[in-house]
């Protein structure tokens, strides 16, 4: 049977979880507010800033908006009297065990971020990195993706990345073509880099400044070796190396220079 001091505790504990129900419902709706708010103006505000890839941004904006989220919800348990400190100690605990168990793809992720943010490469630059070589893909918070000449997918966690040496063949607008060329020892040396000259100058997608430069190199077993260099723009690199060394030989067969093979003469001395 309901006494009346019974029915005024049920009353009374009655209005208390109704108020607690509400504030933290409000609690809840108001924190779910903040944390997209804050979500959009993070995102927007990194958006604006052209150095930093849409990927960091929609990390970092997320990331935030989730660590607001969890402040609210133990806000809301609080409010139903949850003693949340050992819950705290638990997520953390949970976090480092988390985190050591998944220490490598959270290097890779430190790792994408730094790519990200510093750009040593971009979409379509052309690289080499980890000892793998190809075109640039993509790049997110994990892997880096490059696609071979022969069109092969090479993925390469970010670690490996970060952690080795990053050539990049298209960071600049031009690069320098090197030949080496080989005439035989009875060939007349100037005349040789005179036609070299001539020749290449005729390709326009090499540029005139710096001029064709030419120079002997070295004095092999069976040849004069002539190193030849210009300069381009990268993205004629290829076609102009493929083209020089076609057309240099054209030249010597029509002006009778000749490209030796390398051989051996043998003395033989009588007793």
């Amino acid at each position: 049977m309901l006494t009346p001091e019974l029915t005024r505790g049920l009353l009374d504990r009655g209005v208390d979880m109704g108020t607690n129900v509400i504030f933290a419902a409000l609690i809840f709706i108001i924190g779910l507010f903040v944390a997209g708010v804050i979500r959009r103006a993070l995102k927007k505000m990194i958006a604006k800033n052209k150095r930093i890839d849409v990927t960091l941004a929609n990390f970092f904006s997320s990331m935030v908006y989730y660590v607001i989220m969890v402040m609210v919800f133990i806000a809301v348990l609080e409010r139903f009297g949850v003693q949340t400190t050992s819950l705290v100690a638990a997520l953390g605990a949970a976090t480092l065990a988390i985190g050591l168990a998944l220490q490598g793809t959270l290097s890779n992720v430190a790792a994408g971020v730094m790519l990200v943010l510093f750009r040593p490469y971009s979409l379509g630059d052309f690289v080499e990195i980890a000892g793998q070589a190809g075109s640039v893909k993509d790049v997110n918070l994990f892997t880096t993706v490059l696609a071979t000449g022969d069109n092969k997918r090479i993925i390469v966690p970010n670690g490996s990345a970060w952690g080795d040496v990053i050539t990049n063949y298209s960071a600049n607008g031009t690069r320098r073509v090197d030949f080496v060329f080989s005439i035989d020892y009875s060939d007349d040396i100037n005349g040789a880099m005179a036609l070299i000259q001539e020749t290449l100058r005729q390709d326009t997608r090499i540029h005139k400044t710096p001029d064709v430069f030419t120079a002997v190199t070295a004095h092999g077993g069976s040849s004069v070796d002539i190193v030849t260099r210009v300069w381009c723009d990268g993205a004629n690199y290829w076609g102009i190396y493929f083209d020089g060394m076609k057309n240099i030989k054209e030249a010597f067969d029509a002006n009778g220079f000749s490209i030796p093979y390398p051989h051996q003469v043998n003395v033989q001395r009588d007793a």
